[in-house]
């Protein structure tokens, strides 16, 4: 039995159009065997019918064969044919041969698997004829498929089954298939100008002089399409839509995305299929002109969305007439995905986050769901699907700030201060230190020598582990990363990893960065240098060559509140039914690792963090001023690249501190200070998720913010 998987019948997927594809690899002809009996011919037609190899095929035909067509002609007519049938391999296997003086039948069996009907059989006959001592083949389209003949072909029906819903986790769509409007206008028809301008302003949010530069220099007579709408936008506005001269307004199913894209960092969206893709939708089924996932949750979830498509493979007349059913499979319906997160309160964080460059994740603690993830500056989802949004897809693709990069995942930056819980842990449980282990900051350290005075932001004087921690008094952590460094230089490195940062969390259906947590091994064969006292003071703080994520981050916040269980993020809580026979799934926590930490000691560290929040000495105390329920947490300020760049604004927490639920993470980019900009929008976070009123943010951490443009991590 030969099997040719069709990647390798190019030839009969394509020759004419290979043929004149330089790139193209020719195809050879096989040296013709002795073909002195049947059973040898027919052999070596089958293997060269399977190989894709026509012209061998051409010069096994009869001569009366060969005059009727050419390798050209059969080559196409087997594409044609494979191609209908959505053909993935092929398999002829030789049955028997019956021979009577100078003719021979000989039979075969046909086996077609395909991707949209499945697996097809057909047992069929060539006819062979001697001549001169040697067998030859009466060509017919019979050997293709039976019933072929001459003239006859292979149709496929295609079924397409609609793209399933993603929701929250509460059934509320995330992307639905909807209705998506497209105003426009025709220039003669306008009476008014003023009140089409005024109208479509309303109507779509765009300026006078924007919607005018979309039809201004067009013919009078075309349409014009201003901008896409939603549904509901469109029918909220229909009477105006409707009787304003000038103004139409065209609709079509879509994708659409809910409130102007919510979440649209995790949901994606969808495109045509990439023309580079192209051949690997097909194997699969699809036609090729279908909106496919491309980004996000969509190109993800694109096996349970789609669902299977089906078809039926008709054999037809040359007039297109239907003469039999040749196979048939019902499509199986799109599946839905059910996100971890609540719509409005998703909405809720990114409203809180608005056009900062940066980052807010929030996970469950017990069992690592995302609750809310938010990326800025934020974009909207639709303006892939409008076939009006040019103009808006190219602000998005062109602006410095980098909207479709997602900050929370793939952005990778040191965390500073908020590195210093691991660093605690680490003098806690090799360093040989105690909660009550003493310091002495007088705002400065020369542990490296006068020439490396290194800073504090504060002169704490006498203080003890714990409260340094609270404090983040750097001197004491210089102390501690010179004390590390001194025993073993991978002890920090080492925790920092054991705390789930510098790699992958192992989230599906989102693309993620692993950062890095640099180690004397990392820095000899990256930078060609040894590792120094410096670099683990350096790393004690967060800075130096220290990269996380804030996903990272939030996961070790998380295993911090819960007692020490680090678990794999999730986004995607179950996958609904496509019937009986496509039951749904449900996405179970998994529990990845343990922080190295002893309970006694990880209490300290939470009381510590809950004193950042409430003790006088605390560095975000005064951000937490009556909060009704408590947090406990860690402010970070991370040095950014460039001389004239504000630091990264870093809070990373848990609430409620005395019974953790969730934790919280935000991250805004060239912000300034971490108790300045991220924990009050740690604090709104925290509001917004039990449903308390937001806290104003203070003067310092309210936009417009005019950072320099970020390079990008």
């Amino acid at each position: 039995m030969l099997v040719l998987i069709l990647a390798l019948l190019a030839g009969c997927r394509g020759s004419p159009s290979a043929a004149a594809d330089p790139t193209s690899p020719p195809v050879t002809a096989t040296p013709t065997p002795e073909l002195d009996t049947p059973e040898a011919a027919a052999a070596a037609f089958l293997g060269a019918m399977e190989r894709g190899d026509y012209e061998t095929v051409y010069s096994l035909l009869a001569p009366a064969s060969q005059e009727a067509t050419s390798s050209e002609g059969i080559a196409a007519r087997c594409g044609a044919a494979l191609d209908a049938a959505t053909v993935l391999t092929v398999t002829l296997a030789p049955q028997a041969v019956l021979q009577e003086g100078q003719e021979a039948q000989a039979a075969y069996r046909l086996t077609w698997d395909t991707a949209l009907v499945g697996q097809i059989v057909t047992d069929t006959v060539m006819s062979l004829t001697s001549l001169g001592g040697r067998w030859r083949v009466e060509w017919s389209g019979d050997l293709i498929w039976p019933g072929m003949g001459e003239g006859n072909y292979l149709y496929m029906e295609h079924y397409t089954p609609a793209r399933a819903n993603i929701y929250d986790r509460n059934g509320l769509a995330l992307a639905s298939e909807g209705v998506i409007v497209t105003v426009g206008v025709i220039p003669e028809q306008i009476r008014s100008e003023e009140e089409v301008l005024a109208a479509l302003a309303l109507v779509t949010g765009l300026s006078a002089d924007e919607i005018r530069q979309r039809y201004a220099g067009r013919p009078a007579e075309w349409w014009m399409p201003i901008a896409d709408v939603s549904g509901e936008v469109g029918v909220a506005h229909s009477e105006l839509l409707l009787n304003t001269p000038g103004i139409e307004a065209r609709e079509r199913e879509g994708r659409t995305y809910w409130g102007g894209g919510v979440a649209s960092h995790v949901v994606g969206w969808v495109s045509p299929v990439p023309a580079e893709e192209l051949e690997d939708y097909r194997v699969q089924g699809y036609r090729g002109d279908e909106w496919v996932g491309v980004a996000g949750l969509e190109e993800w979830g694109e096996q349970f969305l789609a669902g299977r498509h089906g078809g039926t493979l008709y054999l037809m007349s040359p007039a297109g007439e239907a003469l039999s059913v040749v196979a048939s499979r019902e499509a199986i319906p799109g599946r839905p995905v059910y996100t971890t997160f609540d719509r409005e309160f998703q909405h809720q964080v990114q409203e809180i986050l608005g056009p900062r460059r940066g980052a807010i994740v929030v996970l469950d603690v017990h069992t690592g769901a995302v609750r809310a993830l938010a990326s800025g500056p934020p974009f909207d989802a639709n303006v892939f699907v409008g076939p009006a949004s040019g103009p808006e897809r190219s602000a998005i693709l062109s602006d410095l700030g980098r909207p479709l990069f997602n900050r929370a995942t793939q952005g990778a930056y040191a965390c500073g201060s908020v590195f210093k819980i691991v660093t605690a842990a680490a003098a806690l449980e090799e360093g040989g230190m105690t909660p009550e282990t003493s310091f002495w900051c007088p705002g400065y350290w020369e542990g490296l020598g006068p020439s490396y005075r290194l800073t504090c932001w504060r002169e704490h004087g006498n203080i003890i582990l714990r409260d340094a921690l609270t404090a983040s008094c750097d001197v004491t952590f210089y102390a501690i990363g010179q004390a590390l460094g001194d025993l073993d230089p991978d002890i920090l490195p080492t925790f920092g990893r054991a705390f789930g940062l510098g790699s992958l969390t192992g989230l599906e259906g989102v693309a993620e960065v692993a950062g890095l947590v640099p180690d004397p091994a990392w820095r000899l064969a990256a930078v060609g240098e040894p590792w120094r006292p410096g670099d683990s003071v350096n790393l004690a703080i967060g800075q130096g060559d220290l990269l996380v994520t804030p996903l990272q981050v939030a996961r070790m916040m998380a295993a911090v509140a819960n007692g020490g269980a680090l678990y794999r993020p999730y986004i995607v809580d179950r996958i609904g039914a496509a019937g009986e026979d496509h039951p749904g799934a449900e996405f179970e926590p998994e529990e990845v690792g343990t922080l190295p930490v002893s309970p006694q000691n990880l209490a300290v560290i939470q009381e510590a963090l809950l004193g950042v929040t409430t003790s006088p000495i605390g560095t975000a105390t005064h951000r937490f001023y009556g909060m009704s329920i408590p947090v406990a947490g860690k402010t970070g300020t991370a040095q950014a690249p460039g001389e004239d760049s504000l630091p990264h604004s870093w809070f990373a927490a848990y609430a409620p501190a005395d019974a953790p639920e969730i934790a919280v993470v935000v991250m805004v980019e060239n912000a300034g200070q971490g108790a300045e900009v991220a924990a009050p929008m740690v604090r709104q976070v925290v509001e917004a998720f039990y449903g308390l009123p937001l806290t104003p943010l203070p003067p310092e951490a309210i936009l417009p913010l005019t950072p320099t443009p970020s390079p990008g991590p």
